[in-house]
């Protein structure tokens, strides 16, 4: 006889487990969103706030890592409450979220393509020379594509988290070795705001691990075979052990950048990772230096792999919504029986025929090839303006869609948001939209 729980051949849906053991067994998916969303970028922000204000704003880096973990919790609870993808709860808000993702998705693929890319390849150039910068960064989009053009998720899963583990044991024993000040580490964690730091608390609130990869962890989850509200506590334990992960990473690149760097002036360039990692052997010595490197190598290859993965999918996703007949919604299946059959889309992605249709691979060819261009030529200056702005709304958009689905009657209520959720959720919302007006008064020189 068959066996009810298995409706997919490649990630057949299975009972939550009901001891401690199991439930950590399960951890996965979490890793992957948080690892993926922090990028290049973050590091240099995270670093900079350290040179110039030391462990002061420490408080910032915690809270920020509170505030995304409550966004990814939503993504994840909407997922297992409707039985739907995110994709399926924006299309029911209205045809605007479906267009707004479907051209902030375009932009940002192209423009963060050539990003992900040019930050592999600069701790490449650094290792192993050889190469410019630019060739290094092709090498590792073309290699990038390759991978997850050839994995399904479960053999992506476990390479990813050798990789998430090589950057987290590299970066900590960064700080570990600058030997940081413990009384002087935990004062950081009183807010306050130093004289012009305005600016880099708002980036660290709102911007380390917080990308629209966030949004994939649903289809992670499905991947995973997780169905249903009985899953509500599994994703709770995946989420924490991916944030909590990522708060102590920021916290170490706080320490290191403070340590090391104190009073430096950096420019917020992926370069200024160089520049620590030049700093390091010179204190230390060349492993010291190498082993930044390779932390820096593990953290931005986590971030290129996780996007070409989980953004194709969303991608992907967004295709099958939009060629959906008008007027008709996906709509969310009760979980009758704790493990019994999940919905048809939940299964389509289980089973991993996404990561072989066209609109995956076409938009994988997407995030590689089109955006070597930039690696090049100078970003044209509009194009780079259109995406600073569209990456500046999304976390308000989904801030603000998360609290409209999983305040409605669109989930389960088991799944619904109680008010620590919705506060947490609210100040996300303020946060985000505090980031946006910033981002766009400084683009316009109004700051």
């Amino acid at each position: 006889m068959t066996d009810p729980a298995r409706t997919s051949e490649d990630a057949p849906a299975i009972l939550p487990p009901r001891t401690r053991a199991g439930r950590w067994r399960q951890v996965g998916p979490g890793l992957l969103a948080a690892a993926t969303g922090v990028g290049a970028g973050d590091l240099v922000a995270t670093l900079v706030a350290g040179a110039r204000y030391g462990t002061a704003l420490l408080w910032a880096a915690v809270l920020g890592t509170a505030l995304k973990l409550a966004l990814a919790e939503g993504v994840g609870r909407w997922h297992l409450a409707s039985g739907t993808t995110l994709l399926d709860g924006w299309r029911r808000l209205g045809r605007w979220a479906t267009t707004f993702f479907g051209a902030y998705v375009m932009v940002w693929g192209f423009v963060y393509g050539a990003t992900a890319m040019s930050a592999v390849g600069l701790p490449l150039n650094a290792l192993f020379g050889g190469l410019p910068v630019r060739y290094w960064a092709a090498i590792a989009g073309v290699v990038g594509l390759a991978l997850v053009w050839v994995q399904r998720y479960h053999a992506f899963e476990r390479f990813m988290t050798v990789l998430v583990l090589v950057k987290f044991a590299t970066v900590v024993s960064t700080a570990v070795l600058v030997t940081p000040d413990l009384a002087e580490l935990a004062s950081g964690l009183v807010p306050r705001l130093p004289d012009g730091s305005t600016v880099y608390v708002l980036g660290l609130v709102g911007g380390v691990g917080g990308t629209i990869t966030m949004a994939a962890y649903g289809y992670w989850m499905f991947a995973k075979g997780w169905r249903g509200t009985g899953w509500l506590s599994v994703m709770r334990l995946d989420n924490a052990v991916g944030y909590v992960m990522t708060g102590v990473f920021v916290v170490a690149m706080l320490v290191v950048g403070s340590t090391v760097l104190l009073g430096a002036d950096l420019t917020a360039s992926d370069s200024g990772l160089l520049t620590l990692g030049a700093a390091l052997g010179e204190r230390y010595g060349q492993w010291a230096r190498v082993l930044f490197l390779v932390g820096f190598l593990a953290v931005t290859s986590t971030s290129l792999l996780g996007v070409w993965n989980g953004v194709s999918l969303m991608f992907a996703d967004w295709v099958r919504t939009v060629r959906m007949p008008h007027g008709r919604r996906a709509e969310p299946v009760p979980a009758a029986r704790e493990g019994a059959a999940a919905s048809a889309t939940a299964e389509v992605f289980a089973r991993g025929a996404v990561e072989r249709s066209l609109p995956f691979r076409a938009y994988l060819l997407w995030l590689t090839f089109p955006p070597m261009v930039l690696l090049l030529f100078d970003r044209p200056f509009g194009l780079t303006l259109v995406y600073g702005v569209l990456g500046s709304v999304f976390m308000p958009f989904l801030a603000l869609t998360l609290l409209l689905l999983l305040n409605s009657r669109r989930v389960e209520a088991a799944g619904r948001s109680g008010w620590v959720s919705n506060a947490f959720l609210v100040a996300a919302s303020a946060l985000f939209l505090a980031l946006l007006v910033t981002d766009l008064a400084d683009r316009l020189g109004l700051g």
